[in-house]
């Protein structure tokens, strides 16, 4: 309203100077017999003109504004945060993965080396390897229960970001769609490279264990025929004398 008013001034005033310009051609008026007062109102009107036109307001519709790119811009925001949580969730999970596996081949060269000595230990050394085992054990179990924990946030940021380019292919903002499609790919290539090398240390480790079950088998029965060797002895003496 206020720069309505200041149009129609405008329009006045542009009248007036008109008016006034009309009027000194015919009287052949000059400027310099104009009063002082009126020539300084005189410039302040000639400049009321030029704000009173270019204050007229005009409406034009942003495309920007329409509910189509509001919701495409909303969705893209959606989109964002569903990608940092799965960065983050991924980074976690791969990390994770990563020290389960260390710890993984740290137990199989302690079982290894236990392996490789059963039957040349004296108690006290078997003792102290086992103690070892048994310390590596308990750190392979726990970083198994930090990948399985990881694992689930992982699993709810994968299905947070399949519906988040769901939403953003529905409503239009394809390239966000993709993004996400493809940032969720990536994530899920990561997270698999490093599930199969802690797979494949969980079977060296099965192996080592059968090992280690086969060997322990052998070296009882070793002993039990060597106890059983030294118990007949004494009786075919017997029987000679």
């Amino acid at each position: 309203m206020a720069a309505l008013r200041r149009g129609v001034f405008g329009f006045r005033s542009f009248r007036l100077s008109s008016f006034l310009l009309n009027s000194s051609r015919q009287k052949v008026v000059s400027r310099d017999r104009v009063p002082f007062l009126f020539r300084c109102n005189y410039s302040k009107l000639a400049l009321g003109i030029g704000t009173g036109l270019c204050a007229v307001p005009f409406s034009k519709k942003s495309e920007d504004l329409t509910h189509e790119a509001l919701i495409k811009r909303a969705v893209s925001l959606v989109t964002n945060s569903a990608n940092t949580y799965l960065s983050q969730t991924t980074l976690a999970l791969v990390d994770t993965l990563t020290e389960y596996t260390k710890a993984l081949y740290t137990l199989i060269s302690i079982q290894k080396r236990y392996v490789g000595l059963i039957g040349k230990m004296n108690p006290n050394e078997e003792d102290a390897i086992w103690q070892l085992v048994i310390r590596s054990r308990v750190e392979v179990n726990e970083k198994q229960e930090d990948c399985k924990r990881f694992e689930s946030n992982w699993m709810n940021a994968v299905n947070l970001s399949e519906r988040a380019a769901e939403a953003a292919y529905v409503a239009g903002a394809d390239q966000a769609s993709v993004f996400a499609r493809s940032h969720l790919q990536m994530s899920q290539t990561q997270v698999e490279e490093a599930r199969q090398l802690s797979l494949k240390a969980e079977r060296m480790l099965a192996e080592v264990q059968a090992d280690e079950i086969r060997r322990t088998a052998q070296q009882a029965e070793t002993s039990e025929s060597a106890a059983g060797l030294e118990e007949e002895i004494p009786d075919a003496y017997l029987r000679e004398d």
